[in-house]
């Protein structure tokens, strides 16, 4: 390195990722300490690796200001003596001017720089030219000015800002230039040879007595800044890291305090809590609001001591739905008598818990419904392959209706191997690939419905959806369609227009086709698995068909749902059973909109 030039900009970089990277490995450990040194380390250099290089450069600014006004102080106090009769050379005054010169060039041209371990250039002249100056001082003692204590600025100066060899290095060597200085002036008068030799033997000492402490408790202070910037950083690192992992938790978690008072709360607790977060102050009351008073009791029989785990409560707010949560709380350890101890709530939402729980069932049961359907076919091929066979070969009329019996069966456990293999295959549709006119399509499906099932004076089909297209693969939707009849047909009545199929379109959104039927409500248990796959309560019913139409609408883009409401028949308003399937328009064509596309 140059001399006077600053350190590479890289080398403080690579010890700050050093030890941001130490800080990262073992941030959880608390009692993480610097690892001990094999030589006594500079205090500048603990300093910048620390990340503290202003640091080193006020306190070197410092010390070179500090030379500057020493030598002012010196300068004038020798001007002084001067105008109170006590003659001193000129050359003195030249020499103080000259140091002054020297100083304030090296305040403002020398860079901050620590030393190494061996004396270099800048070191060299800053040291070297205060000692010089002591030196020549101290060889005039002149109007009873001593000038022994001005060596103390440079001992301190190599003892904070240097290595443990500058500073016992620089104050042996100004005692050195006292006890020379001394040994020169006993020469004049032995019994005050041997004072003054003595004085400078003990200021020696001295000197190395100041060089050492000053070095050890700077180097002792800059480790001590070191462990508390490290400490620093690790605990924002892992206070950082606790917020992002609270933050992202799909459990809520409330801090509380004896009061009931909320001091902390993650997004996932203020939405099971019914609160808007941008408008909820950061800090609130559990006994608030009246659908958390429940929340504020668990938290004081926790307080109490009481064990709160898995307890189930259930939030009643005005403007949405009930929220069901189960709730697990635990106590902050308490640190002295005067720390307040905290509660923490974990709210876990039951409605989300069963719908985690219901989807790995029904991925369980696909995969088993799957395998076990595969291996039904064959044997049920054989079973139908043998009924056909004694179909031509019995004649009475009893056992003739045994096999049309087996006849039906085995092609109703066909038809469920089917729909299971059907759920079971991957989609393998592109949303974007089949354009279809909703309106021809739903009537010829339709169509082939009734005279299949001799419904025609059950079904009316009221359509509106003119030159609509829309995105669903032709046999997809015929599934769909004939799935939403069969479950129609299941539970409407025997009256003409019992079956309304319908089509339209939602003002300024997507493609409707309804389904309605004037069966009875739905039970609330029946309603709440309605598209679950086995979900029936027809015992000569799959189950499969509903959950089949889900599955369909899913792949295309649409969405599927049931309502209770009536329809126009006969010209009265008749209560039924609706599934209205929302399909995504397709680029062109055109619909008229007339009051029959949707169900009032």
């Amino acid at each position: 390195m140059a001399e006077g030039a600053l350190p590479p900009a890289s080398a403080p970089g690579r010890l700050r990722d050093a030890a941001r990277a130490g800080a990262a490995s073992d941030w959880f450990d608390a009692g993480t300490r610097p690892r001990a040194e094999h030589a006594p380390a500079p205090a500048w250099a603990l300093g910048v690796a620390g990340g503290d290089r202003q640091g080193f450069v006020r306190l070197w600014k410092a010390f070179m200001s500090a030379r500057v006004l020493l030598a002012l102080a010196v300068l004038g106090l020798q001007i002084s003596a001067h105008s109170l009769s006590q003659p001193l050379p000129g050359w003195i005054f030249w020499l103080s001017a000259g140091y002054i010169t020297v100083t304030v060039l090296q305040r403002w041209l020398a860079r901050p720089r620590g030393p190494g371990r061996s004396f270099d250039g800048q070191w060299l002249t800053i040291v070297g030219v205060d000692l010089l100056y002591v030196t020549l001082l101290l060889s005039q003692q002149i109007a009873g000015i001593h000038y022994a204590p001005l060596v103390a600025l440079p001992v301190l100066m190599a003892a904070i800002l240097g290595t443990r060899a500058l500073a016992l290095g620089t104050a042996a060597l100004a005692a050195l230039l006292l006890l020379g200085d001394a040994v020169i002036g006993a020469r004049a008068s032995l019994w005050a040879g041997t004072a003054d030799t003595v004085q400078a033997g003990l200021t020696g000492v001295g000197l190395l007595a100041l060089a050492w402490l000053t070095n050890n408790l700077a180097l002792r202070l800059t480790r001590e800044q070191q462990i508390a910037r490290r400490s620093r950083t690790e605990a924002r690192m892992q206070s950082l890291v606790n917020n992002l992992v609270i933050e992202t938790l799909a459990d809520g978690v409330l801090v509380v305090d004896a009061d009931f008072v909320v001091h902390a709360a993650n997004p996932s607790a203020r939405i099971m809590l019914g609160s808007d977060q941008e408008v909820t102050p950061s800090v609130f009351g559990l006994r608030d609001h009246p659908a958390w008073v429940q929340l504020a009791d668990l938290a004081r029989l926790t307080f109490a001591g009481e064990d709160v785990d898995g307890i189930e409560v259930t939030l009643y707010h005005e403007e949405r739905e009930a929220v069901q949560l189960k709730v697990r709380t635990a106590r902050t350890p308490s640190m002295g008598p005067h720390d307040a101890r905290l509660c923490v709530m974990f709210l876990q939402d039951l409605h989300e818990m069963q719908a985690q729980l219901r989807t790995e069932k029904l991925a369980a049961m696909g995969r088993m419904s799957a395998a076990v359907a595969h291996e039904f076919r064959n044997p049920l091929a054989a079973i139908s392959q043998a009924n056909a066979l004694l179909e031509e070969e019995l004649d009475a009329p009893s056992q003739q209706r045994l096999t049309v019996m087996i006849r039906q069966n085995t092609q109703r456990l066909a038809h469920i191997v089917d729909d299971v293999l059907d759920v079971a295959r991957s989609p393998g549709t592109d949303p974007q690939a089949d354009v279809v006119q909703l309106d021809d399509e739903t009537e010829l499906f339709c169509h082939e419905w009734a005279t299949q099932h001799a419904a025609s004076s059950r079904l009316a089909v009221r359509l509106h959806a003119a030159d609509l297209p829309v995105r669903f693969a032709p046999e997809h939707l015929r599934r769909l369609l004939v799935n939403l009849l069969d479950n129609a047909a299941r539970y409407a009545s025997r009256s003409d227009g019992a079956i309304v199929v319908s089509t339209g379109l939602v003002r300024h959104g997507p493609a409707l086709l309804s389904v309605w039927s004037d069966g009875a409500p739905l039970e609330p248990v029946v309603e709440r698995h309605l598209f679950e796959p086995f979900a029936s309560s027809e015992s000569r019913s799959s189950g499969l068909g509903l959950f089949i139409c889900r599955e369909l609408c899913e792949r295309h883009g649409a969405e599927i749902a049931y309502e209770r409401c009536t329809s126009e028949r006969d010209g009265r308003a008749v209560e039924g059973n609706a599934f209205h399937v929302r399909l995504r328009r397709a680029p062109g064509g055109h619909s008229s909109w007339g009051p029959e596309s949707s169900f009032s």
